[in-house]
């Protein structure tokens, strides 16, 4: 176009015909008439529709589509703006023809009053339109019209260019005119082909924008796998892919409301966790034969070919962009000189224009692909990796499991997958490396000869040097990783164990352990983030550095320097700059991948379960149901001691089989050598018929009960119901807000000991299965609950089914068919009660000491009675859990406190907090000012202007003080010309190591202090924190989000604002040469700024739910490594894959769709800047002659040319500085710099967006730092005696208690006195707020009123560390620590190793230890998964032993032990804690029927509170029909 008028306009053969083409007031009148014949147009069409009314109006939506409804808006916007526009023109015009009369002038008044009416009209029309809600598609007149308009405003504004070309002055007027009509006509066909594509695509996204659960929820995973049609990307057309406008429908929806999950399209097959998991599988096992077999090399291997075609893809992106970015650097050396007036050819300039924007286009076009590619590549291998590491975990053995903690495992899906996912970025680094330093050092040799020679002597060697510091930077962040892994390991055992750790008031000693773990991290953070300011240092003086060698070899071997081709070279430098970086950088990543792939790997190839351990046989093939011959077993191979020997065990089907003994024998391994978890060593084990288990310790998962309950299975509401009363749930459900949709918490935090252990059951009874086993499942249920379990349930609903159960209790033996009787190991008596109660000792000893126990009851007439200083009884309904639902004013009328209190119904856990809308100002703000309250921040910012000043200083030195051409003389002699630059270079360089350094010492104090004050929150939280939050939530922030904080927001900040000081540089110098450049810039700068708020609306949105979906993942994975057995036992594995897929495909979800609307703002930015610099092109290339006035450039930039004038020091410059070729120079600086324009305007977008992404783990920090705490540790003022307590009287007054503020009241006003001294047993039915009582007398909650004196104090008023430390506490769950034997006793180090031994002995564990090769020091795997139930509760025994406090609290202590070691420890806390104030929670009557006092709890209330004596005496009180109960089971039986 340009080169045709171009030709038309300066040919002194120019037809004289056609010149009136090329006159303004022909153009004018072309546009007045086309305007007229559209108002025209439209009146007709409006006058049509009012005569014929359309009955297919009836059929038109119902409403806009919401992306139609945006371009709408922008149609109608642009409209409104051409339209004032004009008025704004015609207003001047027509004061313009006031003083100047004349036909032209009249013509332009008329064309500018005829388009500010008709685009008055267009808004009307488009606002009636829209107000109708009809097609969102714009109608074809005026699509046809858009492009008309816009094709005749661009043709303007090229003769307007011509024009001034050949020196014809026009007004003003004409040329703002056509230069406002061309951007709007260009935007109007941008959006009216939008707008027709989103019609197109409506039907496909309507379900996403009209939010549709269904669709978006992913709930059904064959939906998920095959139904791509819901998805909008592998939907979209090529247009739409190419500017990536399928993304659009998203951002319009997130920019009118707040992004849930629902509002995401589904993904794609290809990306879909569903869709690439099985063929990744399938591929590795056919490389390898066997995941166990996998290796590093063939592990890469599969990844790569099973993601060849996406890998393929960015490839080539990232090959044209490679090449596109140096087509700018090889034509600046002929632009310059076409500036100088060497024309080559006719329209040479434009020829370069277009050249120079195509590259442009190109350049930006696959750089935005090759970067979705590569993350969407890495994504698809992050989530194969994630759904293999999670099958691997639900099959490894428990050897394995003892070798790697949970922690260590979660790292290999957060940190090294994800590693490998950022990997697919450096992939292509290497080869795109070699082509870029070629394509370098081609365009370097035709710039500067064989000087080319040492530029890449001078990048080889910067490569050289960042090598042993990237190999450095490897070895530090492999060191990180380390001590981050120990830590997360160490906080995960610690938030597990929280409970306990608080009740023992240990919480500040496990927190220091984690602040020593964290700062021994620190050391090696420290280093890498010194490496990285060496290599920051390096990079950004690598083109500085290579240029000086550069041109200092041209000087030396006499190679002239022209300006051209300094600017040339500068460019190359600048692009060459990203090589030098990545390089080192890749090879870095190279080794940090390798070393995650074999961490994965090693992982891998670790042991499984032994499938060869169970031979299954089809139900109904053979009579026996379990058949063991010659079993010997044992969970560790390389151990000489065997679990279990000589096992030999028949059981048909129907059978009962009891099995009993002593703590240690062997119980639990016999069941887990049934389900086919232990090693087998020799013998044959066959099973027939399907299992159920229930373990010992309750295995709860996150959701509500019924889940839990149906574990997969259909709902039989018969059946359900039925297995509901057998478990004694029914009651327990009425009372529950939500009945069996109540939300469990983690590990069922919300529930009772026994109502966890009945969950379990009713899970295992609905299942229906062939053979059953129960591990000691009645230990945590009182005797009524047990009586009813065990007559309901084993007796009733499994009467036909094959049963095996571990107990303790001697009472439920006589109904067992046959009794099997362990000890270390062996089966040492079988058979029927009564056969083997005369054939051996070990069987005698269980049942003597349960008869010693019976015999308690009946001596307690000869017991002394304690006065009672308190008792409450009421009547209350048979309610029974601690969420009660009743309204509770008519209980509490004599309380006033009460009287207008609201019962909150809610669920105890909530979903994950989330912030909504624009991360605010403050959170910026405190991340700005944790570090030395901000001081930094003003160093940082002048160092970076300081930098960016000497740059450009050096630059502008080198394009003015060398010549144009080879023919002009150079003014400055080479050794000045080198002395400024090299001492401009080492400004630069000093100030860049100033804001590295800067930069870096402000992010790793902020990070460091930030980290501690969120751990300081966590573990001061209260307990009902820790209920109502998984611990993923936590684990995501310790770990995701601080590794965030430590390794990334510090550069992204600092990143931002250099950039915007380099982009006020570049703006800078190309304002030099073109000034004109601010008519577009502004505008252009406004869009950018549009949408950027446009889009940062979706984005922060779709980061936060990266953020939330990842910890579900984490959360689902520790629940399931913890509940393995049970989960493989009820074969449940695949639906727990397809669970771990879904969370996945959750949390890929909004990952992928935030690349691509982040690659969707990245492609506008590019457009836009390639319109900035292509307006400066052809400005330079059309007006060439006004840059080339020394006198008004000296006018207009005196301060520039003072300073050039001071830098040189020398007069000599003064007649080059007034010549022509300066300004030369200027315009080829110009066009150096806005070759970079669009890569630092894509840069700061780029970096704010992420900043935006990435603030939000500050966000989530900062929520934690600023939790509810608990009260003081230590309050000195009311800081108690060191003695105290000193007797150990506990006095309640009117206790009333609940958990949460949205939750039911538990405890409705309780008030007794615990005696000092005496022994008070507190029973109750399960969920009668026993446990609560223990609770609120540790001050794990706070009282809703009333108040607890001891020793006549407020244990509200007093520290609850003082108040904590002074208590002691064997709690329901037994807890064991990683660590040894010596720190689970004495985690603080008080006490030495003699009396550690002395415990030992008295809580009969000193034997057990002396055997183990380390004694004191024998290890302790996580959670105590290496020792027994049993056994883990009479460590936590001894650690009372160890206390000696003033007052004990046994809350089930022995719950988990044989009756013989019960009545052992019994006589110990007789014997040790005589003098002590002893409050015993136990299901066993035995446990506290010798108590001094018995306080029965029921639905929250005392309903008795007396002596054993006397309320047994009462044949009606619920203790004696209690005792009655337990009595007549243990003599008689349940009888069939």
């Amino acid at each position: 176009m340009f080169s045709l008028f171009s030709c038309y306009f300066s040919s002194s053969t120019m037809h004289r015909g056609i010149d009136f083409l090329l006159q303004p007031i022909f153009t004018r009148e072309v546009s007045a008439s086309l305007h007229l014949v559209l108002l025209l147009v439209l009146v007709l069409s409006w006058v049509w529709k009012k005569v014929h009314v359309d009955h297919r109006e009836k059929s038109e939506r119902n409403g806009v589509h919401n992306s139609g409804f945006l371009y709408y808006k922008l149609s109608l916007v642009c409209s409104l703006v051409i339209c004032v526009f004009n008025f704004l023109l015609c207003l001047v015009s027509y004061f313009y023809l006031y003083k100047h009369d004349g036909s032209e002038e009249l013509v332009a008044l008329s064309d500018l009053a005829l388009k500010t009416f008709v685009w008055g009209a267009i808004c009307v029309y488009l606002h009636s339109t829209n107000s109708k809600a009809q097609d969102p598609s714009l109608p074809c007149l005026l699509r046809i019209w858009c492009g008309v308009y816009a094709f005749f405003s661009c043709s303007c504004l090229v003769i307007d260019f011509v024009v001034y070309g050949n020196h014809v002055l026009l007004p003003v007027m004409y040329l703002v005119s056509d230069i406002g009509s061309s951007i709007t006509g260009l935007f109007m066909c941008y959006v009216g082909c939008c707008v027709n594509n989103m019609a197109k695509l409506a039907p496909l996204e309507e379900p996403l924008l009209n939010g549709d659960s269904r669709v978006s929820n992913n709930s059904d995973p064959s939906k998920t796998r095959g139904n791509e049609n819901l998805t909008l990307y592998s939907n979209a057309g090529f247009f739409s892919i190419l500017t990536f406008s399928w993304i659009s429908p998203l951002i319009t929806l997130g920019n009118g409301k707040t992004l849930d999950h629902e509002d995401l399209p589904l993904l794609a097959t290809d990306d879909s966790a569903y869709g690439i998991y099985p063929t990744f599988r399938s591929r590795l096992e056919s490389e390898c034969g066997s995941v166990r077999r996998v290796t590093t090399l063939k592990l890469a291997k599969v990844l790569f070919l099973s993601t060849w075609q996406g890998i393929l893809l960015s490839g080539i992106f990232a090959f044209l962009y490679a090449c596109a970015s140096y087509v700018g650097p090889f034509l600046i050396d002929i632009c310059v000189q076409y500036l100088n007036g060497e024309h080559k050819f006719k329209n040479e300039g434009y020829v370069l224009a277009m050249a120079f924007v195509a590259a442009k286009l190109v350049e930006g076009l696959s750089e935005r692909h090759y970067m979705f590619r590569y993350q969407q590549v890495g994504v698809r291998m992050q989530s194969k990796l994630v759904a293999m590491i999670y099958t691997k975990g639900l099959i490894l053995s428990c050897q394995s499991k003892e070798g790697h903690s949970t922690g260590e495992i979660i790292n290999l899906m957060t940190v090294d997958a994800e590693r490998i996912g950022e990997f697919c970025w450096y992939m292509h680094q290497p080869w795109m490396c070699v082509l870029q330093v070629a394509l370098a050092l081609f365009i370097l040799y035709r710039s500067v000869g064989v000087a080319s020679l040492a530029a890449l002597a001078a990048t080889v060697i910067v490569m050289l040097v960042n090598l042993p510091v990237a190999s450095l930077q490897e070895k530090f962040q492999g060191k990180v990783m380390e001590f981050k892994d120990k830590r997360m390991k160490a906080t995960s055992e610690t938030l597990n164990n929280m409970r306990i750790l608080k009740l023992q008031a240990w919480e500040m000693k496990f927190l220091s352990k984690i602040i020593e773990l964290r700062k021994t991290e620190e050391i090696w953070l420290k280093k890498v983030l010194v490496g990285t300011t060496i290599i920051r240092f390096l990079i950004h003086n690598a083109p500085t550095f290579v240029a000086v060698v550069t041109f200092g070899t041209c000087v030396l071997i006499g190679i002239p320097l022209e300006s051209g081709k300094v600017l040339s070279a500068l460019a190359t430098f600048r692009i060459l700059q990203m090589p030098i970086y990545v390089l080192p950088d890749t090879i870095s990543m190279i080794a940090q991948t390798k070393v995650s792939l074999e961490r994965i790997a090693s992982f891998l190839c670790l042991d499984e379960l032994q499938s060869d351990v169970v031979e299954k046989l089809p139900w109904g093939s053979s009579d026996k149901a379990i058949e063991l011959v010659d079993g010997n077993f044992s969970w560790d191979l390389s151990s000489p001691n065997t679990t279990l020997k000589d096992i030999n065990l028949t059981v048909f089907h129907g059978m009962r089989v009891a099995v009993c003994g002593t703590v240690g024998s062997g119980k639990s391994s016999l069941l887990s050598c049934i389900i086919g978890e232990v090693p087998k060593i020799t013998g044959t084990l066959k099973i027939c018929g399907t299992k159920a288990y229930v373990s010992q310790l309750p295995w709860i998962q996150s959701g509500n009960i019924e889940d839990n309950i149906l574990f997969g299975k259909e709902m039989e509401r018969e059946k359900y119901e039925k297995v509901l009363e057998a478990c004694s749930l029914t009651r327990d459900l009425e009372v529950l807000p939500f009945g069996d949709q109540t939300i469990i918490g983690e590990k069922g935090i919300n529930l009772s000991g026994g109502q966890k252990q009945r969950v379990q059951i009713a899970r295992a009874l609905y299942q229906d299965a062939d053979i059953y086993l129960f591990d000691d499942p009645f230990s945590a249920v009182d005797a009524h609950t047990g009586s009813h379990l065990f007559k309901e349930g084993l007796l009733g609903l499994l009467k036909s089914k094959t049963v095996i159960y571990i107990t303790h209790q001697v009472e439920f033996l006589p109904d067992a068919d046959l009794i099997l009787v362990m000890r270390d190991g062996r089966i040492t008596q079988s058979g029927k009660y009564n056969d083997i109660l005369q054939t051996g000792t070990d069987f005698m000893e269980l049942v003597g000491a349960h008869k010693a126990a019976l015999s308690s009851i009946k001596s307690l007439e000869r017991r002394p009675t304690f006065k009672i200083s308190s008792t409450t009884k009421e009547d209350t309904n048979s309610l029974s859990d601690f969420e009660l639902e009743h309204n509770v004013e008519n209980i509490y009328d004599q309380n006033d406190k009460l009287d207008d209190m609201v019962e909150v119904k809610g669920q105890l856990v909530q979903e994950e907090e989330r912030e909504k809308g624009r991360v605010g100002f403050k959170v910026y703000w405190k991340y700005i000012i944790t570090a030395y309250g901000g001081a930094l921040v003003p160093f940082i910012l002048l160092s970076q202007t300081l930098t960016v000043g000497f740059q450009v200083a050096s630059n502008y030195w080198m394009t003015v003080a060398t010549p144009v051409s080879a023919t002009a003389e150079p003014d400055v002699g080479s050794f000045t010309l080198m002395v400024v630059y090299v001492a401009l270079a080492i400004g630069s360089s000093i100030f860049t190591f100033a804001r590295a350094f800067l930069s870096v010492v402000a992010g790793y104090k902020t990070a460091t202090m930030l980290f501690n004050k969120m751990h300081l929150g966590i573990f001061r939280a209260p307990i009902s924190f820790f209920d109502a939050t998984p611990s993923g939530r936590i684990l995501n922030r310790a770990s995701t989000d601080q590794s965030t904080l430590d390794m990334y927001i510090s550069n992204i900040l600092w990143a931002i604002t250099f950039n915007l000081v380099q982009l006020l540089g570049n703006i800078t110098v190309i304002s030099q040469a073109v000034w004109q450049v601010f008519i577009i810039l502004i505008p252009v700068m406004a869009a950018c700024i549009w949408y950027q708020r446009y889009y940062s609306a979706s984005a922060r949105e779709l980061a936060r739910l990266v953020g939330t979906c990842q910890a579900p993942v984490i959360q689902h994975f520790s629940e399931t490594i913890s509940g393995s057995t049970t989960i493989r036992c009820f074969e449940q594995e695949s639906r727990f894959n397809d669970m771990n897929m879904k969370l996945i495909d959750r949390y890929s979800q909004p990952k992928l769709y935030s690349a691509a609307a982040m690659e969707w703002l990245n492609f506008r930015m590019d457009i836009l800047s390639t319109l900035t610099f292509a307006f400066c092109l052809v400005f330079l290339i059309s007006f060439p002659n006004s840059m080339t006035a020394p006198g008004e450039y000296f006018k207009r930039h005196k301060f520039t040319c003072h300073i050039l004038f001071l830098v040189t020091l020398s007069t000599k410059l003064h007649s080059f500085f007034t010549s022509n070729f300066f300004f030369q120079g200027i315009a080829g600086l110009a066009v150096t710099y806005g070759l970079n324009l669009n890569a630092l305007q894509a840069n700061i977008v780029w970096f704010l967006c992420n900043l935006e992404n990435k603030i939000i783990s500050v966000e989530r920090i900062l929520q934690y730092t600023s939790l509810p705490s608990e009260a003081p540790l230590v309050i000195t003022d009311n800081k108690p005696d060191n003695s105290w307590p000193s007797f150990g009287e506990v006095h309640i007054r009117d206790l009333q208690v609940r958990y949460a503020p949205h939750l039911p009241i538990v405890l409705r006003g309780l008030t007794c006195t615990f005696t000092a001294g005496a022994k008070t047993g507190i029973v109750g039915r399960t969920g009668s707020g026993k446990t609560t009582l223990v609770q609120i007398l540790f001050r794990l909650i706070e009282p809703v009123a009333g108040q607890i004196l001891i020793d006549s104090i407020n244990i509200s008023l007093i520290g609850i560390h003082d108040l904590r430390s002074r208590l002691s506490i064997i709690p329901q769950d037994p807890t064991m620590f990683e660590g040894t034997v010596r720190t689970n006793l004495d985690p603080l180090e008080e006490y030495t190793d003699e009396k550690i031994w002395e415990a030992l002995d008295m809580c009969q564990l000193g034997d057990e230890v002396r055997k183990k090769e380390g004694k004191l020091d024998s290890k302790v795997t996580e959670n105590g998964e290496n020792w027994s139930m049993g056994q883990r509760q009479l460590v936590c025994l001894g650690r009372v032993l160890l206390k000696k406090s003033k007052i004990l609290v046994l809350d089930e202590a022995t719950a988990s032990v044989d009756t013989a070691t019960d009545n052992i420890i019994q006589q110990t806390v007789k014997q040790h804690f005589s003098e002590c104030t002893v409050i015993t929670i136990a299901h066993r009557i035995t446990s506290i029927i010798d108590s001094d006092m018995v306080l029965f709890l029921n639905q929250g209330l005392i309903e008795e509170y007396d002596s054993p004596k006397k309320l047994l005496k009462n044949k009606s009180s619920s203790l004696a029909q209690l005792v009655a109960e337990y009595t007549r089971r243990s003599n008689s039986g349940f009888g069939n």
